[in-house]
């Protein structure tokens, strides 16, 4: 009787163990796909990043230079309507000049022959017809540094939004063919990760703020992109009726 017992229990664990096995090897039977969406706009809004630099002897003279001047293109861009919202100083700084003499007159030593003051401007263009314009306007002001120009959206989680969901369905449409192709069955999806995009603000080279001309400006087209990777289960034809 005893012998039969133990007979019996062995056979439960290898029949439980076959079946933990076999689900496993189902389990493994998975096809992961990564997804892409794109889509390409008109830019909505610019910004642009410009500056005045002033030397002095004194620290304080080359400062109050400089507040002035930007006092003056901060006062121009309000008057073409760009909003106080729409402005914001980045940085503000103060460096020494120093002299290039090294002789053997004064030890090889260099001196502090003036100050060199900068105040840095953050810019939103919400009207891209007046970008041009606008340029202009704060070249005159007094603005003698422009460090950058990028396009870019009035609200970049809204386009992201609209993009997602194509992504996923690029990957269930390659699933499928896979699928297909590997003469299986597409299953249910186990997990979709995103792994994000890209795009968004597109970024022009520095112009020559020299120039006295109107400045021509083309904004082009934005391209945004987003990526997911999902994973799917796949069945032998017919596997997923036979268990049901």
């Amino acid at each position: 009787m005893k012998a039969r017992k133990l007979l019996a229990a062995a056979l439960m664990l290898s029949m439980g163990a076959g079946a933990a096995a076999a689900s496993e090897a189902a389990a493994q039977r998975q096809i992961t796909v990564n997804g892409e969406s794109t889509l390409q706009m008109a830019p909505e809004l610019a910004t642009i990043t410009l500056g005045v630099t002033e030397e002095a002897e004194e620290a304080a003279a080359a400062m109050a230079a400089v507040s002035e001047a930007m006092g003056a293109v901060i006062a121009q861009l309000k008057e073409s309507g760009i909003a106080g919202a729409d402005m914001q100083t980045q940085q503000i700084a103060m460096h020494p000049v120093w002299s290039q003499d090294r002789s053997y007159d004064n030890g090889g030593r260099r001196e502090i022959t003036g100050f060199q003051a900068s105040n840095t401007l953050m810019v939103r263009v919400r009207d891209l017809d007046r970008l041009g314009p606008v340029l202009d306007t704060v070249l005159t002001a007094g603005a003698n540094q422009f460090q950058g120009l990028s396009f870019g959206v009035e609200d970049p989680a809204a386009v992201t939004d609209r993009i997602r969901g194509e992504a996923v369905k690029d990957a269930m449409r390659k699933a499928q063919q896979l699928a297909e192709a590997a003469g299986m069955d597409l299953g249910p999806v186990r997990t979709i990760t995103e792994n994000g995009g890209g795009g968004g603000p597109r970024p022009m080279m520095a112009m020559d703020m020299a120039r006295s001309e109107a400045m021509p400006v083309e904004a082009g087209e934005l391209t945004f992109t987003h990526n997911v990777s999902v994973v799917f289960d796949m069945a032998e034809p017919g596997a997923r009726q036979a268990n049901n």
